[in-house]
């Protein structure tokens, strides 16, 4: 008897560490509903634990092997890391290809090098230390810093481009809504990956909401009414949430309507989580919380700051949760609870990231460091930055140049011999190709290139004497090519534009060269939109290629020499003037931005680009009667009607004509690029659904498609508009 008393007791004591450690590793276990891992793992944890969780540099727990979290991290158009990744166009450029499939290519590009960055740890060899921000570090033997890339990344930049004066255009998708949508949901989904289980990266949407104007944005109150929110400032963030299911996303710095946007209930709370179901997590703006004293000044202590926005939906801070929230608790300003709510939904993000399972159920994990600038990814860029590139103007088809005809070239400016990349949140090129390089590779052998920077770009030290070489340069030259522009210099995070114009120093380099030798193409190199008024409208030929990119060089000399059609189209307006447009602390578009409502004459408007062969335009086939809650179906044949290979973008516009509000004057429902070979036709159809053209109804809370009349124009830009017609919307 005793002894069979001994053997259970043994039997207990061996078995009852099995059961322990079966009933602790619920959140480690695959198999078990991802709600109940997450509960297991939070009801483990402190609530300083907790705290530090919702840091973006959250520490290690390793006592529950909780890995540390670097949510710091960029990828705006390639991984920002300390070695180089492939480098794309900028996002501006990216909608300026009106081309959703490859931003979702480029995006997913950009997430396997930071997949594969991430799955360096810990393999390489070294001492791991904290490095800027609270970002792991791990130092090489050979003194190499290597930063430790997480999984969330803070891209894209999806606010929309309202005036053409915001320093982050370039970050941006462009003016319009519809056009911003497409891209923001092939960005997002190409970061995110195609797993049904697990995420490649998670994509932050930035910057909820009305964030675009630098000047006093931490502390600015934007005043926008309802209608304009829905209809022009958040259908990128629902298309990003409800059709891209981005798993993060940021809330701006300024306040919206009296209620700054870290702690707007309204924004995070009843149309985020509320009407789009979002199951993400939110961060606010680096500082964002302590801003709400020092800012906004809204309240007396972080603690406080840091509780209401908990409270309004915000789960993730830069760093003043960890320490702040355990106070919050103490004070009365906040439960626990509130604190695991947040913690939950941040949680669920790192779990679908795989951070808390076997790396060999994360197919992932197996994406090796090898992509990292791979051969592949430079053809990529390659071929993205020349799907950029746009043909603002060719008078009597100056361009393509002939390049057998050309014994002596000018590449004249200050952009010439500059490795443009971007300012802000860009990382490194391990090999730039600057537009001198491309035009050297691409010439004729035995053709002489000259070249003269001409200017600075915003001044120079001996102007005259610069000026002087660069028009000797142009007067040598068969033809000439000057690369024009402005860089971070003028527009960047912080810094909004004065001036539309390029500046003083280049447009009279300009008005020089072009007067040296009347052979000469512009080609610009921007961000956001520059009007070349007072000399430069005169050249022959303009380009613009914004920033393209590592490829960049290689991509506009097949441009300018006709072995790549250009193709792109502006993603903005270019207005002719600064006069033409209301001031910026305007929040109102219907007072005259965008093309939507602008009635001047632009220099160039939304959606142009020219080609070096022509298309024709036919056969349009609309429906004469509509539903209010149908879709319009539309037809329409386009033929390339010249000699060369090209892609045109076919753009598909309505109008309500009878509607009880102000409407758009015009308004881009659809789109597509196609490729089309001289002489070949092909049709293209859209099916439209009827919301895409309804409107806020203010007293009815909704969207509405009242009945009546509406145009449809078909063109290649908002102005060219090649073929009309008409439908009639009935009730539903």
């Amino acid at each position: 008897m005793m002894r069979r008393f001994a053997l259970g007791i043994l039997i207990l004591v061996v078995a009852l560490p099995v059961l322990v450690s079966a009933q602790l590793s619920i959140y480690l276990d695959p198999s078990q509903p991802i709600d109940k891992r997450i509960d297991d793992l939070i009801r483990r944890l402190t609530l300083d634990e907790k705290a530090s969780l919702l840091s973006t540099t959250a520490p290690a727990i390793e006592r529950l092997k909780i890995p540390a979290m670097n949510g710091w991290n960029q990828s705006l158009h390639g991984i920002v890391w300390t070695k180089p990744t492939t480098m794309f166009p900028v996002p501006i450029s990216m909608a300026a290809t009106w081309n959703p499939q490859l931003v979702h290519d480029i995006a997913a590009a950009i997430a396997d090098e930071g997949r594969a960055i991430n799955n360096l740890w810990p393999t390489v060899p070294g001492k791991t230390e904290p490095g800027q921000q609270g970002q792991l570090v791990t130092v090489t033997a050979n003194g190499e810093r290597l930063r430790h890339n997480g999984l969330v990344y803070r891209s894209p930049v999806i606010n929309i481009d309202r005036d053409p004066h915001w320093g982050r255009i370039w970050e941006a998708f462009g003016e319009d809504p519809f056009l911003a949508s497409r891209i923001t949901v092939a960005y997002v989904k190409g970061t995110q990956g195609d797993d049904p289980k697990y995420l490649k990266l998670a994509a932050t949407l930035k910057h909820y909401a009305v964030n675009n104007q630098e000047r006093d944005r931490q502390k600015l109150n934007a005043e926008v009414s309802e209608r304009t929110l829905r209809e022009y400032y958040l259908p990128q963030f629902k298309a990003g949430i409800v059709e891209g299911k981005a798993q993060s996303i940021m809330s701006s710095y300024n306040a919206l309507n009296g209620v700054p946007n870290a702690e707007n209930k309204w924004l995070l709370m009843d149309v985020l989580r509320g009407e789009w179901k979002f199951d993400g997590f939110v961060v606010p703006d680096s500082g964002a919380v302590q801003l709400l004293v020092t800012g906004h000044q809204k309240y007396k202590t972080v603690e406080e700051a840091a509780a209401k926005t908990i409270l309004a939906g915000s789960d993730l801070d830069n760093g003043a949760y960890a320490p702040a929230l355990p106070k919050a608790v103490q004070q009365g300003f906040l439960t626990e609870k509130d604190i695991d709510q947040a913690l939950h939904r941040v949680l669920k993000v790192r779990f679908r990231l795989g951070e808390f399972d076997p790396p060999e159920m994360v197919a992932y994990t197996k994406i090796s460091p090898e992509v990292i600038d791979s051969p592949t990814h430079r053809r990529l860029a390659l071929r993205s930055a020349q799907e950029s590139i746009v043909l603002l103007s060719n008078r009597d088809n100056f361009l393509p140049l002939d390049r057998s005809k050309i014994k002596t070239i000018a590449v004249i400016g200050p952009f010439a011999d500059f490795a443009q990349t971007g300012p802000n949140y860009t990382g490194l090129a391990s090999k730039f190709i600057k537009p001198l390089d491309g035009i050297k590779n691409k010439v004729a052998a035995g053709t002489e290139v000259l070249y003269a920077r001409g200017s600075g770009i915003l001044e120079s030290d001996n102007p005259e004497t610069s000026y002087a070489e660069a028009v000797a340069a142009a007067r040598k030259a068969d033809v000439t090519v000057l690369f024009v522009g402005i860089n971070e210099v003028l527009e960047r995070e912080g810094i909004d534009r004065t001036s539309l114009n390029l500046p003083p120093v280049q447009m009279e380099l300009v008005r020089r060269v072009f007067a040296a030798n009347s052979k000469t193409a512009v080609v610009l190199l921007n961000g956001g939109p520059v009007s070349l008024a007072g000399g430069g409208t005169n050249v022959p030929g303009v380009l613009d290629m914004f920033w393209a990119g590592e490829e960049g060089g290689n991509a506009v000399a097949d441009v300018l020499f006709g072995d790549y059609n250009p193709g792109g189209r502006l993603p903005y307006t270019v207005y002719a003037s600064d006069r033409d447009l209301p001031p910026m602390t305007e929040y109102d578009i219907t007072k005259g931005f965008t093309y939507m409502y602008y009635n001047g004459q632009p220099a160039y408007p939304f959606g142009h680009g020219l080609s070096y062969t022509t298309f024709d335009y036919t056969n349009l086939n609309i429906p004469n009667r509509l539903a209010g809650n149908g879709q319009l179906n539309v037809r329409v044949d386009v033929q390339n009607s010249g000699k060369r290979a090209s892609d045109e973008v076919v753009q598909l516009y309505v109008h309500d004509v009878e509607a009880s509000v102000k409407q758009p004057k015009k308004q881009l429902v659809a789109f597509e690029r196609i490729s089309l070979k001289p002489g070949e036709k092909k049709t293209v159809s859209f099916s439209v659904p009827a919301e895409r053209f309804a409107f806020w109804d203010a007293r009815k809370k909704a969207f509405v498609v009242e009945p009546g009349a509406f145009n449809v124009w078909v063109g290649a830009s908002s102005e060219d508009i090649r073929l009309k017609g008409e439908f009639q919307v009935t009730t539903r």
